[in-house]
């Protein structure tokens, strides 16, 4: 069986993806600063030592795998946007990318490919058509933070191993992140509507994603930035009232969030919520990826059934 290092194996894509890896056969090692503490009972998932702080990883670990998924980083929208915060949030994934390259260079190793995660946070807003992989970084906090996480694992290419980048747009999935958030107020008959409503969301379904890494560890055509998102985006009016309607049918109403109090309740994260992502997936399409889940009715299907 081949193994699989996965960094930041504990949240919702690292979950997902190493119950999903391990269902095709894989060994899935992730990487935590405590292993004691995530002791698994399932077969085939293990955890091995590493800290970031300190620059040190289980050599055993990188001895054993063929591939790495990075995933690590803090939380962006978990915590209000403080000076503090945002060290934490570039550094948790600049200097976890450090670390691997300083382990994968002086561990000796038969790692192939590199896969590391990225947002499509990268991105400026762009009314006038999809923005795609050769876009320059928005100026913004953002932005300036994907772009030192993507420049901090580029010497991956250094040491003779493929790399991709995965540009991540919001992942629908039941067990954590946004989309649960979404559901809540909906559940009582409320379809909040944020801001103007006509601010595009570039989503992509939990296995679709997993799918994705898949593919990008495996397929050595696969080299460089792609984005990760469903080819057929929504505005977040439609994408809320068709959420409604799966759940609560006609009975629900429509209530406008306005731009004033979303900067109250999130500060500088407010940005984002209001920022029109517009992003084009046509570079996994070329690539020949399927998408299970193409459009917001086939995901909410899935994750609302009847």
């Amino acid at each position: 069986m081949e193994t699989v290092i996965i960094t930041g194996g504990t949240g919702l894509i690292g979950t997902a993806l190493s119950k999903f890896l391990l269902s095709r056969g894989f060994q899935v090692i992730i990487l935590t600063r405590d292993p004691k503490a995530h002791r698994s009972s399932v077969p085939g998932i293990s955890y091995a030592a590493w800290n970031i702080e300190e620059q040190s990883a289980n050599e055993e670990a990188f001895q054993k795998a063929k591939y790495v998924i990075h995933l690590a980083g803090a939380g962006v929208v978990d915590k209000p946007w403080t000076n503090k915060r945002k060290k934490e949030i570039v550094e948790s994934r600049t200097r976890s990318s450090e670390l691997l390259i300083k382990a994968m260079t002086s561990i000796p190793n038969k790692i192939v490919s590199v896969v590391s995660a990225s947002a499509i946070g990268w991105y400026r807003e762009i009314l006038s058509q999809p923005a795609v992989e050769t876009d320059p970084p928005d100026p913004g906090f953002l932005g300036e933070t994907c772009r030192a996480w993507e420049n901090a694992i580029q010497p991956v290419r250094d040491l003779g191993k493929r790399l991709v980048i995965l540009r991540t747009g919001i992942v629908l999935s039941n067990e954590g992140g946004a989309f649960p958030e979404f559901v809540k107020p909906v559940k009582y008959g409320i379809a909040g509507i944020l801001g103007s409503g006509k601010q595009i969301i570039s989503w992509i379904h939990i296995e679709d994603i997993c799918r994705i890494y898949l593919e990008a560890i495996l397929n050595p055509a696969w080299s460089g930035v792609y984005n990760a998102v469903a080819p057929n985006p929504v505005n977040n009016r439609t994408f809320t009232v068709e959420l409604a309607k799966r759940i609560k049918g006609n009975f629900f109403i429509q209530v406008p969030v306005p731009n004033f109090i979303l900067r109250t309740l999130l500060g500088g994260r407010s940005e984002e919520v209001l920022k029109s992502s517009h992003i084009s997936a046509n570079k996994l399409k070329q690539q020949g990826f399927q998408f299970i889940y193409p459009t917001i009715d086939a995901a909410f299907r899935d994750l609302i059934p009847r």
